[in-house]
């Protein structure tokens, strides 16, 4: 894979990487029982999704970028449900939620963007 900028370029990245920060600050203020529940299942599905995306990049073939990216989807598919849980669970206001769900979705039709052009390259990487 070309190397000459590193993932901290890419703005799917930049973008997963600011709602994981959101996401951390906001869960502090989830209640302390929550800690090993919510809090904990929140924070690693949606810090997975820049994770995944940093992994795919760093992968030898674009088969398994593709791969890394779905993985990334599935984890902010999953931190969607979680949001609209606290949500429904008072943790967080209803206009919170469609703030973080917008970021979300901007997210996702990134994600989809990305695996769309890499299947586009064809077999050059």
């Amino acid at each position: 894979m070309d190397e000459k900028n590193g993932f901290e370029d890419l703005k799917i990245w930049q973008l997963s990487h600011g709602l994981t920060l959101q996401i951390y600050q906001l869960t502090r203020r989830f209640p302390d029982d929550e800690r090993y529940g919510l809090t904990s299942q929140i924070r690693r599905s949606m810090s997975s999704v820049p994770a995944n995306i940093v992994e795919g990049r760093g992968r030898a073939t674009k088969k398994e970028y593709i791969q890394f990216l779905y993985i990334a989807r599935g984890s902010l598919e999953e931190t969607k449900y979680h949001l609209i849980l606290a949500k429904d669970l008072q943790y967080i206001t209803g206009a919170t939620c469609d703030n973080l769900m917008d970021q979300c979705k901007e997210i996702g039709r990134m994600i989809n963007g990305l695996i769309n052009s890499l299947y586009r390259r064809g077999k050059k990487f």
